[in-house]
Order: C-alpha cells, then sequence, then structure tokens
C-alpha cells in the first residue's frame, strides 16, 4: 500500500519539524507510510437536532448488516463526544484474487474507494477492452497520474483496492454522455471495508473525521449567539455548530466558491437545520471598513459583531488520509501562511471581547500550526491562548518558540503515533472498547487545533 512518488523530504523539514535533519527524514517517511492508509475507523456524527444517537445507532447496525452480508462489525459511541460514532475498518485484506478485466481510477477516487466508497463513472480513468456491465473487475488506482483517459491496458504504477462490480459496459464509460456521474462500479470486495455512506440515512448522519468532529466542541457553541464559521464549505462543522445550539440562534457561513457554498445550503436543508445563512464571499474581506450599519446580516460584517468564530483555515492538508500519491512541493506547502494570517487578522477584528475564537487546519506543519499560534499571540495582545475541552490529540510540537505550557494547550493528532496495522473480525471480537477508543483517537487523520479567548476591544 505504501507506494509514493518520489519526494524530498530535506525540502519540508523547515515545515514538518524542528528536529534534527536525521530524525526529522526518519519521522516524515514514517508519516507518509501512515498517510497511505486510512485511519482506523469510520466516524459519523449523528444529526442530534433530528434524532437520538441511540436511534441512529440502531439504523446503522441494520444498514451495516444489510452492506456487509451479516457480518457483525461494532459501533461504539465516543466516551468524550456523545453524538459521535466509530466504525472500525477492517483490513487490509490479503485474500482477494485479482481479476483479469482490470480498472483504473485517477489518485483522488482511490482515496476515497479505500474509505468505503463506490466509483463514480468521472473517476474511472481506464478499462479493460471488453469490459461489459456485470464483469467482476479490479479496480487499481493510477498514484501518479500516468494513466491517459480511455486507456485499455495500464501497465505503470497502480495500487489494487479491491474488486467490484461494473454497472457500466467500458462504451457505456467513455463514449457515454457528459453528464454521466453515477456509480461505475459497484464495490463488492474492497481491500478495506469500510461501510458505503452513499445516501446512507442521509438526514440523521454527517460523514466526519474525529478531528473534525472535535473542533466544534471545542468551540462550544451556545443556544442564542451569534457565530461565524469563515471558511465553511462543504458545511460539517457549520451544521455541527448550528446542532450544538439546537439550531437556536445565527450561524454565519463564509466560502468564496459558489458551487460550495451550495453544498453548504444542501447540507443544512437535509439535517433540517434552519439557523444556517450561507453566503458566497472572501473570508479576507468579511470585515466592513465603514461604520455603515450591515445590511440584512450580509457580509461584510461591523468590528466585533461575533460572539465565537471558527477558523478552519485553507491549508496545504497534509494530513488527510489516505493519500497514496504524494506530491507536494515547498513552494505549494509554504504558500498558505499568509493567507491563513490574513483570514486570522480577520477574525481577531469580528470577535466580540470575551469571545472565543478557534484556529484550525488539516495538516501537520510546524508552519501552519504552531508558527501561526506564536505570531497570534505576539501579533494580537488581546488574545489568551485557552485550555481545549475535550483533549483529545497530543500536545502541540516544540519549535515555534512556544514555552511547554502554551504546548500543552494545543490539539496537535498525529497519525503516526501509533503503528500501521492490519485489522481482522477476529481481532475486533477480542478488543477491549477503551482499547478501540483509545486507537481511534490515536489513529485518524492529521489535524491541529488552537483555541483564543479575545480578553478586550482592539
Amino acid at each position: 500500500m505504501s507506494v509514493f512518488d518520489t519526494i524530498s523530504a530535506s525540502n519540508l523539514l523547515t515545515v514538518v519539524s524542528a528536529l534534527g535533519k536525521q530524525e526529522a527524514e526518519r519521522r516524515f517517511e514514517t508519516l507518509l507510510n501512515h498517510l497511505s492508509h486510512p485511519p482506523s475507523f469510520t466516524t459519523v456524527r449523528v444529526n442530534t437536532h433530528l434524532a437520538s444517537v441511540q436511534h441512529v445507532k440502531n439504523l446503522l447496525l441494520d444498514e451495516l448488516r444489510k452492506q456487509f452480508n451479516g457480518l457483525s462489525v461494532p459501533i461504539l459511541q465516543h466516551p468524550d463526544l456523545q453524538d459521535v460514532l466509530l466504525i472500525p475498518i477492517i483490513g487490509p485484506r490479503r485474500n482477494i484474487k485479482k481479476q483479469q478485466c482490470e480498472a483504473v481510477v485517477g489518485a483522488q477516487c482511490g482515496n476515497a474507494v479505500l474509505r468505503g466508497a463506490h466509483v463514480y463513472v468521472p473517476g474511472i480513468v481506464s478499462a479493460s477492452k471488453f469490459m461489459k456491465a456485470g464483469d467482476v473487475i479490479s479496480v487499481y488506482s493510477d498514484i501518479k497520474g500516468k494513466c491517459k483517459k480511455g486507456a485499455k491496458e495500464f501497465d505503470g504504477t497502480k495500487v489494487f483496492l479491491g474488486n467490484g462490480i461494473s454497472e457500466l459496459s467500458r462504451k457505456e464509460i467513455f463514449n457515454g454522455l457528459p453528464e454521466l456521474k453515477g456509480i461505475g462500479i459497484r464495490m463488492t470486495e474492497p481491500i478495506y471495508l469500510s461501510p458505503s455512506f452513499d445516501n446512507v440515512l442521509p438526514n440523521y448522519l454527517f460523514l466526519q473525521n474525529l478531528p473534525s468532529a472535535v473542533v466544534t466542541h471545542v468551540l462550544d457553541p451556545q443556544p442564542g449567539e451569534k457565530i461565524l464559521d469563515l471558511c465553511a464549505a462543504p458545511g460539517g462543522k457549520t451544521t455541527h455548530i448550528a446542532a450544538l445550539m439546537r439550531d437556536q440562534g445565527e450561524v454565519i457561513a463564509l466560502d468564496k466558491i459558489s458551487n460550495k457554498v451550495e453544498k453548504i445550503k444542501q447540507n443544512a436543508l437535509l439535517l433540517g437545520l434552519n439557523s444556517i445563512k450561507a453566503f458566497c464571499f472572501d473570508g479576507t474581506k468579511a470585515l466592513k471598513l465603514d461604520m455603515v450599519k450591515d445590511a440584512e446580516g450580509k457580509p461584510p460584517f461591523l468590528r466585533e459583531s461575533f460572539d465565537r468564530i471558527l477558523l478552519d483555515a485553507p491549508c496545504s492538508g497534509m494530513g488527510q488520509r489516505p493519500n497514496m500519491a504524494c506530491s507536494w512541493t515547498l513552494k505549494e506547502v509554504t504558500s498558505y501562511q499568509p493567507l491563513q494570517r490574513k483570514l486570522f487578522t480577520v477574525a481577531v477584528e469580528l470577535l466580540k471581547p470575551g469571545g472565543v475564537l478557534v484556529y484550525s487546519t488539516c495538516t501537520i506543519t510546524l508552519a501552519e500550526n504552531e508558527e501561526q499560534v506564536a505570531w497570534a499571540l505576539a501579533t494580537f495582545p488581546c488574545l489568551q491562548l485557552q485550555p481545549q475541552e475535550p483533549q483529545i490529540g497530543g500536545e502541540g510540537m516544540m519549535g515555534a518558540g512556544l514555552s511547554s505550557e502554551q504546548l500543552k494547550q494545543l490539539q496537535r493528532f498525529d497519525p503516526s503515533v501509533v503503528p500501521v496495522r492490519d485489522t481482522d473480525i477476529a481481532s475486533l471480537g477480542d478488543a477491549r472498547i477503551e482499547d478501540m477508543i483509545w486507537l481511534a483517537n490515536k489513529d485518524c487523520i492529521g489535524f491541529f487545533i488552537a483555541k483564543f479567548i479575545k480578553c478586550k476591544s482592539t
């Protein structure tokens, strides 16, 4: 599984770690290996606005029995995140027989398949010459992006993802209508047995990585407050904020890409949440510079308008899993810091005195995380770092000049802290619940959270 493009680890040392070169390179290679595997658990958040956790858990148990042909896979409720359910991923399964008929998918599609998705038509790059609907197909991921669209065979670097049944013929896939976007291959024997959530309890569940659910609990939104989600798409955290507020108050969601804003609105509608207002707007311009009253609650906003602000910032995404096609460059990784600081500055201005600002990223670099915290504390004397509840991740990384006490107030989720392991049904039967929860907390995506309080007006 751990097949990567060649990457110079030393190019990334300055942003990944403050350790010596040899130790940093070792850690980076370990991290890359972990990033190529999916987390040990699929995490779903229950929409507690519409149903109880127990009710949804029972519905989900029935669904999993159907998907897994009667196989009994446990569903755990997280003890510190009561609205989060954890489903262990089985795999990698090594006894799947490879078929002569093959399909090759793009790296992004391949990553989704490893986490339980079926193969949708736009993700298919290549298919065997005589492939027809109903054929059993072996599916591979083109992790280097070298396969030509419509190819009949591909001998380049590819990673086996499992077997599935084709819903369409090769001709229908490549000569079909441009708007053909449905399932092209239904995965029946994936190497990682992970539940599919395509149209599964869509009003009750939201598929979300564990640290992404932690963030909103750290923000701790309260009924009646006015809260800003500054970079909100696709709306997982936005809808979580509204649910925790019991849909009482106002949640403003901003994103500068219009189709992503539509996705936020769709998710809010699906989950029955009325307190969310989503706008297509650039977060860096969300501060109204004149003092004229804002028009009907639309952006930009006057200074000190919000009780709490979530800045889940655009980032290099170096914590996302699985990622089998490592293609980051130093230029790309370092490009995010200035944008994050622009957004952070706007967030501080928009926050009321006494208000809470939570900053998060789905990356593991020092430059986008601890360095940003050190910069924020030096730049904005009105901010104080706060302890977080719940505290599930590890403490922050040294190297940005923060004190040991400050590092303890941060949460860093580092996927490489636990060894990569295989999981089978037998081992699940013998596992203690406490051990499984511990593993779910550790073996997740890479992520970072910092919480601030604004002590006085700017």
